[in-house]
């Protein structure tokens, strides 16, 4: 798992608080169908993100289907530090 995906995953874990493992988050898991994530968890994990990256998201940018998938995530995380 690349760095990113590690740091994101973790954060992930933490606000999940379910007892999921890191390990059992893949770049297709459905954060709401498959791990219940409801909207305060969402902006939780958002928040998270941006405080464990240093970045500010762009939620102009950001669609629905980019937070679901956790593998769509990172991608759109991924063009935040080429931008």
């Amino acid at each position: 798992m690349a760095d990113l995906e590690r740091r994101v995953t973790d954060v992930l874990v933490a606000v999940l608080d379910n007892g999921t493992a890191a390990e059992e988050i893949g770049p297709d898991a459905d954060l709401v169908d498959d791990y219940g994530l409801d909207s305060l968890q969402m902006i939780s994990f958002l928040l998270g993100v941006e405080d464990e990256l240093g970045v500010q998201l762009d939620y102009e940018h950001l669609e629905l289907d980019d937070l679901r998938v956790f593998g769509r995530f990172t991608g759109f995380l991924r063009t935040l530090a080429t931008s």
